[in-house]
Protein backbone atom coordinates (compact mmCIF):
# COMPACT_ATOMS: atom_id res chain seq x y z
CA UNK A 1 0.00 0.00 0.00
CA UNK A 2 2.56 2.25 1.23
CA UNK A 3 4.20 1.45 -2.39
CA UNK A 4 1.45 2.53 -4.18
CA UNK A 5 1.35 5.69 -2.51
CA UNK A 6 4.48 6.27 -3.46
CA UNK A 7 3.69 5.45 -7.21
CA UNK A 8 1.23 7.48 -7.28
CA UNK A 9 2.92 10.55 -5.45
CA UNK A 10 5.83 10.73 -8.35
CA UNK A 11 3.39 10.38 -11.01
CA UNK A 12 1.25 13.36 -9.53
CA UNK A 13 4.67 15.47 -9.38
CA UNK A 14 6.26 14.28 -12.66
CA UNK A 15 2.18 15.25 -14.23
CA UNK A 16 2.32 18.46 -12.53
CA UNK A 17 6.04 19.68 -14.24
CA UNK A 18 4.87 20.24 -17.51
CA UNK A 19 2.32 22.85 -16.40
CA UNK A 20 4.72 24.89 -14.12
CA UNK A 21 7.28 24.59 -17.09
CA UNK A 22 4.63 25.94 -19.35
CA UNK A 23 3.97 28.40 -16.92
CA UNK A 24 7.83 29.54 -16.63
CA UNK A 25 8.11 29.05 -20.22
CA UNK A 26 6.02 32.48 -21.21
CA UNK A 27 7.99 35.63 -21.34
CA UNK A 28 6.51 39.48 -21.62
CA UNK A 29 9.07 42.05 -22.83
CA UNK A 30 8.89 45.35 -23.34
CA UNK A 31 10.06 47.14 -27.34
CA UNK A 32 10.82 50.14 -28.06
CA UNK A 33 11.27 50.84 -31.18
CA UNK A 34 13.97 53.92 -32.74
CA UNK A 35 12.72 56.97 -34.44
CA UNK A 36 11.59 56.97 -37.64
CA UNK A 37 11.39 59.84 -40.21
CA UNK A 38 8.02 60.68 -40.63
CA UNK A 39 6.81 63.07 -37.80
CA UNK A 40 4.02 60.92 -36.08
CA UNK A 41 7.12 58.52 -36.06
CA UNK A 42 10.46 61.14 -34.82
CA UNK A 43 9.67 60.12 -30.76
CA UNK A 44 10.27 56.51 -31.84
CA UNK A 45 7.42 53.64 -30.67
CA UNK A 46 7.31 51.45 -27.64
CA UNK A 47 5.34 48.08 -27.47
CA UNK A 48 4.77 44.46 -25.26
CA UNK A 49 5.81 41.45 -26.65
CA UNK A 50 3.84 37.80 -25.23
CA UNK A 51 5.80 35.12 -25.72
CA UNK A 52 3.84 31.54 -25.13
CA UNK A 53 6.00 28.36 -26.85
CA UNK A 54 3.72 26.28 -25.25
CA UNK A 55 0.43 27.42 -27.13
CA UNK A 56 2.63 28.69 -30.00
CA UNK A 57 2.17 32.51 -29.50
CA UNK A 58 4.55 35.48 -30.27
CA UNK A 59 2.80 38.11 -30.08
CA UNK A 60 2.90 42.40 -29.80
CA UNK A 61 0.32 44.49 -28.59
CA UNK A 62 0.77 47.77 -29.68
CA UNK A 63 -1.50 50.98 -28.53
CA UNK A 64 0.19 52.85 -30.98
CA UNK A 65 -2.40 52.16 -33.71
CA UNK A 66 -4.12 54.83 -35.74
CA UNK A 67 -6.11 55.56 -39.46
CA UNK A 68 -5.28 58.70 -41.29
CA UNK A 69 -8.32 57.98 -43.29
CA UNK A 70 -10.67 58.46 -40.04
CA UNK A 71 -13.31 61.02 -41.31
CA UNK A 72 -12.23 64.64 -40.18
CA UNK A 73 -8.70 63.22 -39.02
CA UNK A 74 -6.81 66.42 -39.44
CA UNK A 75 -9.90 68.68 -37.52
CA UNK A 76 -10.01 66.14 -34.48
CA UNK A 77 -6.29 65.99 -34.19
CA UNK A 78 -5.43 69.69 -34.22
CA UNK A 79 -8.55 69.82 -31.24
CA UNK A 80 -6.77 66.74 -29.46
CA UNK A 81 -9.89 64.45 -30.36
CA UNK A 82 -7.96 62.04 -31.60
CA UNK A 83 -8.47 58.50 -30.98
CA UNK A 84 -5.77 55.78 -31.13
CA UNK A 85 -6.22 51.64 -30.36
CA UNK A 86 -4.87 49.17 -29.11
CA UNK A 87 -3.88 46.28 -32.13
CA UNK A 88 -2.16 42.80 -32.12
CA UNK A 89 0.29 41.38 -34.58
CA UNK A 90 2.45 38.34 -34.83
CA UNK A 91 6.01 39.19 -33.62
CA UNK A 92 7.42 38.16 -37.18
CA UNK A 93 4.97 41.11 -39.00
CA UNK A 94 6.10 43.57 -36.56
CA UNK A 95 9.59 42.74 -36.66
CA UNK A 96 9.33 42.95 -40.43
CA UNK A 97 7.59 46.45 -40.39
CA UNK A 98 10.41 48.05 -38.24
CA UNK A 99 13.46 46.34 -40.27
CA UNK A 100 11.66 48.01 -43.52
CA UNK A 101 11.55 51.33 -42.17
CA UNK A 102 15.25 51.36 -40.61
CA UNK A 103 14.49 51.23 -36.90
CA UNK A 104 15.86 48.78 -34.66
CA UNK A 105 14.15 47.35 -31.72
CA UNK A 106 15.23 46.84 -28.27
CA UNK A 107 13.79 44.42 -26.28
CA UNK A 108 13.60 44.26 -22.13
CA UNK A 109 12.39 41.05 -21.01
CA UNK A 110 9.98 41.90 -17.88
CA UNK A 111 10.83 40.08 -14.50
CA UNK A 112 7.66 38.94 -13.67
CA UNK A 113 6.34 36.02 -11.75
CA UNK A 114 3.61 33.63 -13.40
CA UNK A 115 0.74 34.95 -11.98
CA UNK A 116 1.98 38.43 -12.84
CA UNK A 117 2.34 36.99 -16.69
CA UNK A 118 -1.67 35.46 -16.58
CA UNK A 119 -2.59 38.54 -15.22
CA UNK A 120 -1.04 40.99 -17.73
CA UNK A 121 -2.50 38.42 -20.40
CA UNK A 122 -5.74 38.54 -19.05
CA UNK A 123 -5.77 42.44 -18.91
CA UNK A 124 -4.17 42.72 -22.25
CA UNK A 125 -7.00 40.66 -23.46
CA UNK A 126 -9.64 43.07 -22.29
CA UNK A 127 -8.16 45.60 -23.43
CA UNK A 128 -8.69 44.36 -26.67
CA UNK A 129 -11.89 43.61 -27.08
CA UNK A 130 -13.86 45.79 -29.44
CA UNK A 131 -15.50 47.92 -26.91
CA UNK A 132 -12.01 48.82 -25.17
CA UNK A 133 -9.82 49.04 -27.77
CA UNK A 134 -10.14 52.36 -28.74
CA UNK A 135 -8.73 55.18 -26.63
CA UNK A 136 -8.62 59.13 -26.29
CA UNK A 137 -4.39 59.65 -27.91
CA UNK A 138 -2.94 62.44 -25.73
CA UNK A 139 0.85 63.33 -26.45
CA UNK A 140 2.33 63.87 -23.27
CA UNK A 141 0.00 62.12 -20.96
CA UNK A 142 -1.62 58.78 -22.82
CA UNK A 143 0.31 57.71 -25.73
CA UNK A 144 1.56 54.27 -26.91
CA UNK A 145 4.42 54.05 -24.22
CA UNK A 146 2.56 55.29 -21.15
CA UNK A 147 -0.16 52.79 -21.90
CA UNK A 148 2.19 49.91 -21.97
CA UNK A 149 4.10 50.96 -18.84
CA UNK A 150 0.50 51.39 -16.74
CA UNK A 151 -0.52 47.76 -18.03
CA UNK A 152 2.20 46.17 -16.75
CA UNK A 153 2.79 48.03 -13.66
CA UNK A 154 -0.95 47.27 -12.93
CA UNK A 155 -0.92 43.40 -13.32
CA UNK A 156 2.69 43.61 -10.59
CA UNK A 157 2.08 42.52 -7.31
CA UNK A 158 4.23 44.99 -5.55
CA UNK A 159 5.44 48.55 -6.07
CA UNK A 160 7.68 49.82 -9.22
CA UNK A 161 10.51 52.18 -8.20
CA UNK A 162 12.31 54.10 -11.09
CA UNK A 163 15.18 56.40 -11.03
CA UNK A 164 15.24 60.11 -10.47
CA UNK A 165 14.77 61.48 -13.88
CA UNK A 166 17.29 64.01 -15.85
CA UNK A 167 16.63 67.27 -13.53
CA UNK A 168 14.94 70.64 -14.78
CA UNK A 169 13.95 68.58 -18.23
CA UNK A 170 10.16 69.96 -19.52
CA UNK A 171 8.20 68.80 -22.31
CA UNK A 172 9.69 70.79 -25.01
CA UNK A 173 13.82 70.28 -23.88
CA UNK A 174 12.68 66.23 -24.74
CA UNK A 175 10.80 67.08 -28.10
CA UNK A 176 13.76 68.80 -28.82
CA UNK A 177 16.06 66.17 -28.68
CA UNK A 178 14.24 64.28 -31.14
CA UNK A 179 13.09 66.68 -33.42
CA UNK A 180 17.21 67.51 -33.85
CA UNK A 181 18.09 67.93 -37.46
CA UNK A 182 13.92 68.15 -38.40
CA UNK A 183 14.05 72.11 -38.23
CA UNK A 184 11.03 72.66 -40.15
CA UNK A 185 9.09 69.59 -37.81
CA UNK A 186 10.21 71.62 -34.90
CA UNK A 187 9.22 74.93 -35.72
CA UNK A 188 5.72 73.79 -36.22
CA UNK A 189 5.47 71.68 -33.00
CA UNK A 190 7.15 75.12 -31.18
CA UNK A 191 4.20 77.16 -32.67
CA UNK A 192 1.94 75.34 -30.95
CA UNK A 193 3.24 74.55 -27.37
CA UNK A 194 2.48 77.03 -24.94
CA UNK A 195 4.44 77.66 -21.45
CA UNK A 196 3.21 74.80 -19.76
CA UNK A 197 5.60 72.84 -21.86
CA UNK A 198 8.24 74.99 -20.80
CA UNK A 199 7.58 73.47 -17.25
CA UNK A 200 10.23 70.89 -15.47
CA UNK A 201 8.41 67.62 -15.18
CA UNK A 202 9.12 64.71 -13.00
CA UNK A 203 11.11 61.27 -14.04
CA UNK A 204 6.84 59.54 -14.48
CA UNK A 205 6.22 62.20 -17.14
CA UNK A 206 9.44 61.81 -19.21
CA UNK A 207 8.71 59.03 -19.73
CA UNK A 208 5.90 59.67 -22.62
CA UNK A 209 9.35 59.19 -24.86
CA UNK A 210 9.87 55.36 -25.60
CA UNK A 211 13.52 55.89 -24.93
CA UNK A 212 12.77 57.48 -21.16
CA UNK A 213 10.74 54.69 -20.39
CA UNK A 214 13.38 52.51 -21.53
CA UNK A 215 16.23 53.63 -19.77
CA UNK A 216 13.83 54.23 -16.64
CA UNK A 217 13.48 50.43 -16.60
CA UNK A 218 16.75 49.00 -16.90
CA UNK A 219 17.16 50.80 -13.49
CA UNK A 220 13.52 50.14 -11.96
CA UNK A 221 12.68 47.93 -9.13
CA UNK A 222 9.36 46.12 -7.77
CA UNK A 223 9.33 46.15 -3.86
CA UNK A 224 7.17 43.35 -2.58
CA UNK A 225 6.77 43.20 1.02
CA UNK A 226 10.57 42.67 1.73
CA UNK A 227 11.79 41.60 -1.01
CA UNK A 228 13.04 43.06 -3.91
CA UNK A 229 13.66 42.06 -7.97
CA UNK A 230 14.44 44.52 -10.67
CA UNK A 231 12.26 45.42 -13.18
CA UNK A 232 13.94 44.22 -16.19
CA UNK A 233 15.44 40.34 -16.36
CA UNK A 234 17.36 40.62 -19.23
CA UNK A 235 17.74 43.08 -22.35
CA UNK A 236 19.12 42.67 -26.19
CA UNK A 237 18.54 44.56 -29.80
CA UNK A 238 16.17 41.85 -31.10
CA UNK A 239 16.14 44.21 -34.39
CA UNK A 240 19.36 46.20 -35.68
CA UNK A 241 19.23 47.78 -38.95
CA UNK A 242 20.52 51.20 -40.13
CA UNK A 243 18.09 54.03 -39.97
CA UNK A 244 17.08 54.42 -43.48
CA UNK A 245 18.36 58.12 -45.74
CA UNK A 246 16.23 61.08 -44.96
CA UNK A 247 14.29 62.34 -48.54
CA UNK A 248 15.76 65.71 -49.32
CA UNK A 249 13.23 68.10 -48.13
CA UNK A 250 12.95 72.17 -48.84
CA UNK A 251 16.51 72.98 -49.01
CA UNK A 252 16.33 76.22 -46.56
CA UNK A 253 15.73 76.39 -42.49
CA UNK A 254 13.17 78.21 -41.45
CA UNK A 255 15.75 80.49 -39.89
CA UNK A 256 17.34 80.75 -43.45
CA UNK A 257 13.61 81.99 -44.96
CA UNK A 258 12.86 84.08 -41.83
CA UNK A 259 16.70 85.90 -42.70
CA UNK A 260 15.51 86.20 -46.22
CA UNK A 261 11.92 87.48 -45.65
CA UNK A 262 13.53 90.14 -43.27
CA UNK A 263 16.08 91.24 -46.15
CA UNK A 264 12.98 91.62 -48.57
CA UNK A 265 11.20 93.46 -45.92
CA UNK A 266 13.32 95.54 -45.54
CA UNK A 267 14.28 96.32 -49.34
CA UNK A 268 10.45 96.58 -50.05
CA UNK A 269 10.10 99.27 -47.25
CA UNK A 270 13.67 100.96 -48.31
CA UNK A 271 11.47 101.36 -51.85
CA UNK A 272 8.40 102.33 -50.90
CA UNK A 273 10.03 105.63 -48.87
CA UNK A 274 11.98 106.36 -52.23
CA UNK A 275 8.76 106.04 -54.66
CA UNK A 276 6.37 107.47 -51.62
CA UNK A 277 3.74 104.96 -52.61
CA UNK A 278 2.60 101.78 -50.41
CA UNK A 279 3.39 98.57 -52.30
CA UNK A 280 0.05 96.81 -50.97
CA UNK A 281 0.77 93.38 -52.12
CA UNK A 282 3.29 92.84 -49.87
CA UNK A 283 0.83 93.86 -46.72
CA UNK A 284 -1.64 91.19 -48.32
CA UNK A 285 1.05 88.42 -48.38
CA UNK A 286 2.96 89.38 -44.81
CA UNK A 287 -0.21 90.30 -42.66
CA UNK A 288 -2.52 87.96 -44.41
CA UNK A 289 -0.03 85.21 -43.44
CA UNK A 290 0.41 86.77 -39.89
CA UNK A 291 -3.38 86.32 -39.89
CA UNK A 292 -3.56 83.15 -41.00
CA UNK A 293 -1.06 82.09 -38.69
CA UNK A 294 -3.12 83.69 -35.71
CA UNK A 295 -6.03 81.22 -36.87
CA UNK A 296 -4.63 78.23 -35.95
CA UNK A 297 -3.28 79.36 -32.64
CA UNK A 298 -6.76 81.08 -31.81
CA UNK A 299 -7.98 77.96 -32.24
CA UNK A 300 -5.82 75.65 -30.43
CA UNK A 301 -5.64 78.56 -27.39
CA UNK A 302 -9.36 78.90 -27.35
CA UNK A 303 -10.79 75.54 -28.78
CA UNK A 304 -7.98 72.47 -28.09
CA UNK A 305 -7.78 70.39 -25.56
CA UNK A 306 -4.47 69.22 -26.21
CA UNK A 307 -1.85 70.04 -22.84
CA UNK A 308 0.27 72.92 -22.98
CA UNK A 309 -1.24 74.54 -25.42
CA UNK A 310 -3.98 76.89 -23.95
CA UNK A 311 -0.63 78.94 -22.66
CA UNK A 312 0.85 80.03 -25.83
CA UNK A 313 1.80 83.62 -25.63
CA UNK A 314 2.23 83.21 -28.84
CA UNK A 315 -0.98 84.33 -29.48
CA UNK A 316 0.22 87.97 -29.09
CA UNK A 317 2.27 87.98 -32.15
CA UNK A 318 -0.18 85.86 -34.35
CA UNK A 319 -3.83 86.19 -34.17
CA UNK A 320 -7.01 86.65 -36.65
CA UNK A 321 -6.67 90.49 -36.07
CA UNK A 322 -4.92 91.27 -39.26
CA UNK A 323 -6.70 88.92 -41.14
CA UNK A 324 -9.73 90.61 -40.43
CA UNK A 325 -8.33 94.34 -40.53
CA UNK A 326 -6.58 93.66 -43.69
CA UNK A 327 -8.99 94.77 -46.76
CA UNK A 328 -9.50 98.02 -44.58
CA UNK A 329 -5.74 98.11 -43.87
CA UNK A 330 -5.01 97.75 -48.21
CA UNK A 331 -8.16 100.09 -48.79
CA UNK A 332 -6.26 102.62 -46.88
CA UNK A 333 -2.97 102.23 -48.55
CA UNK A 334 -3.89 102.67 -51.88
CA UNK A 335 -5.63 105.38 -50.90
CA UNK A 336 -3.05 107.07 -49.23
CA UNK A 337 -4.78 107.61 -45.55
CA UNK A 338 -3.09 107.37 -42.52
CA UNK A 339 -3.83 104.37 -40.23
CA UNK A 340 -3.93 104.07 -37.20
CA UNK A 341 -3.10 100.21 -36.92
CA UNK A 342 0.52 100.44 -38.02
CA UNK A 343 1.02 102.91 -35.40
CA UNK A 344 -0.42 101.39 -32.81
CA UNK A 345 0.95 97.90 -34.24
CA UNK A 346 4.52 99.32 -34.01
CA UNK A 347 3.84 99.82 -29.89
CA UNK A 348 1.96 96.72 -29.51
CA UNK A 349 5.17 94.53 -31.50
CA UNK A 350 7.84 96.87 -29.75
CA UNK A 351 6.35 95.32 -26.08
CA UNK A 352 5.87 91.97 -27.68
CA UNK A 353 9.77 91.63 -28.17
CA UNK A 354 10.39 93.32 -25.04
CA UNK A 355 8.19 90.91 -22.48
CA UNK A 356 9.39 88.05 -24.93
CA UNK A 357 12.03 86.75 -22.48
CA UNK A 358 10.17 87.11 -19.28
CA UNK A 359 6.85 85.64 -20.44
CA UNK A 360 8.36 81.93 -19.09
CA UNK A 361 8.06 80.06 -22.29
CA UNK A 362 10.84 78.99 -24.99
CA UNK A 363 10.13 80.57 -28.52
CA UNK A 364 11.23 79.09 -31.50
CA UNK A 365 14.17 81.15 -32.78
CA UNK A 366 12.55 82.50 -36.02
CA UNK A 367 9.88 84.17 -34.10
CA UNK A 368 11.95 87.29 -33.17
CA UNK A 369 12.80 87.80 -36.42
CA UNK A 370 9.29 87.26 -37.88
CA UNK A 371 8.03 90.09 -35.08
CA UNK A 372 10.68 92.06 -36.53
CA UNK A 373 9.34 91.94 -40.27
CA UNK A 374 5.90 93.01 -38.88
CA UNK A 375 7.64 95.89 -37.15
CA UNK A 376 9.70 97.23 -39.77
CA UNK A 377 6.78 96.94 -42.35
CA UNK A 378 4.60 99.32 -39.98
CA UNK A 379 7.08 101.45 -39.24
CA UNK A 380 7.66 102.06 -42.74
CA UNK A 381 3.71 102.46 -43.37
CA UNK A 382 4.06 105.03 -40.84
CA UNK A 383 7.58 107.20 -41.78
CA UNK A 384 5.75 107.15 -45.45
CA UNK A 385 2.62 108.72 -44.40
CA UNK A 386 4.55 111.26 -42.26
CA UNK A 387 7.06 111.96 -45.49
CA UNK A 388 4.14 112.78 -47.73
CA UNK A 389 2.50 114.80 -45.28
CA UNK A 390 5.57 116.97 -43.77
CA UNK A 391 7.10 117.95 -47.33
Amino acid sequence: MNKLIIILALLLSFGMQPLNAQQDSVKVSLLTCAPGTEIYALFGHTALRYEDPAHGQDIVFNYGIFDFNTPNFIFRFVKGETDYKLGVAPYESFEWQYAMRGSSVYQQTLNLTSAEKQKLWDLLEENYRPENRVYRYNFFYDNCTTRARDRFEECIDGKVTYPEGKKGLSFRDIVHQYTKGHEWDELGIDMCLGSEADVPIDARKQMFAPFYLLEAAKKATIMEGDSLRPLVLAEKKIVDVEPEEEETGFPLSPMACVVILMGVTCLIGWLQLRIKKVIWIWDILLFGAQGLAGCVIAFLVFFSIHPTVGSNWLIILFNPIPLIYLPIMVYRAIKGKKDLYHVINVVYLTLFIMIMPFVGQKFNATVLPLALCLLICSACHVLLYYRRNNK
